[in-house]
């Protein structure tokens, strides 16, 4: 583990115990592993690029360095239950993070789609748990059709993630982009731009932007009169963002086989996407993305 990691570790720790985790009430046993404990560790895991939890628990048990940060560890099975019902947590603390970041009162956000795959063959697609929640879909920037998920992402010009959700490929984009923002509107400013694909185009879609206080900013479609252009160099941002979750982060190796599972391995790396943008502000990186510092 390096310094750097060691250092984002502790000062996520330190973040969570005091301004995202509640104190336990009421009777019941206190777990030995911590509610910030377990956030970090989720991070951890995802920068490291351990894809399973069994190979991270193995691998934590065997460095003497982390067993002396993680001094009482649960077991793979264990682990995994306690990431599945800390979901409300992980999401709570991606946008604790988020809100102390100075890009969060960026007038720009961006915002698009992209694949996640849950399945490669048709016996996995017969058997999947995911039925009913995953479909197939197809992957433009691939050229090849899938079959999974779509994660539908706003975030800040840095990548911060701001509010996300996963969604059945065969809905409309521009229906699911508006759930979103309907769902999240008391975060949305007074004068917020949202850039986003020409696909997010359409009369009906562009009124309840209008009417949430949101100026929407996507490039022209062939069939329209010149506005915007093509916005190519700013839509490289969102891009940028959606290949560091693929290359860096691993978001589609998550190897989720149920809703539930598929829905804390994407969260988690949004969170572990969010811990070091917030620590590159906090350091003074000049990259707040760059996240070579922490995967070794």
């Amino acid at each position: 583990m390096s310094k750097d990691l060691d250092t984002l570790l502790t000062a996520l720790y330190v973040f969570v115990d005091d301004c995202v985790v509640l104190p336990r009430t009421g009777r019941g046993r206190r777990p030995e592993l911590t509610d910030s404990e377990l956030i970090c560790l989720a991070v951890g895991q995802v920068l490291l690029r351990f894809d399973g939890e069994r190979r991270w628990i193995r691998h934590i048990h065997s460095a003497p360095q982390w067993r002396s940060m993680f001094p009482r560890l649960p077991g793979q099975s264990g682990y995994n239950k306690r990431l599945r019902t800390a979901y409300p947590l992980v999401c709570k603390t991606i946008l604790a993070l988020a809100a102390c970041c100075p890009s969060f009162f960026d007038d720009l956000w961006i915002t698009d789609a992209t694949p996640v795959p849950c399945g490669m063959s048709k016996e996995t697609v017969k058997r999947s748990e995911l039925s009913g929640h995953a479909n197939y879909g197809y992957c433009a920037s691939h050229s090849r059709w899938y079959w999974g998920l779509k994660l539908y992402l706003v975030c800040t010009g840095d990548g911060m993630p701001i509010m996300w959700c996963l969604a059945d490929p065969k809905i409309g984009e521009r229906e699911v982009l508006a759930a979103l923002l309907d769902n999240n509107h008391h975060l949305i400013g007074e004068r917020q731009i949202l850039l986003a694909d020409k696909g997010f185009s359409g009369e009906e879609f562009q009124a309840l932007t209008e009417s949430m206080t949101l100026r929407l900013l996507r490039p022209d479609r062939k069939d329209e009169t010149y506005r915007n252009g093509n916005l190519g160099g700013v839509r490289q941002w969102i891009e940028s963002v959606n290949q560091t979750l693929k290359n860096q982060l691993g978001l589609e190796r998550h190897a989720g086989r149920t809703p539930a599972g598929v829905f804390i391995r994407v969260a988690q790396r949004l969170l572990a996407l969010a811990a070091g943008i917030w620590h590159n502000w906090q350091t003074g990186v000049t990259s707040k993305r760059s996240l070579i510092a922490f995967d070794h």
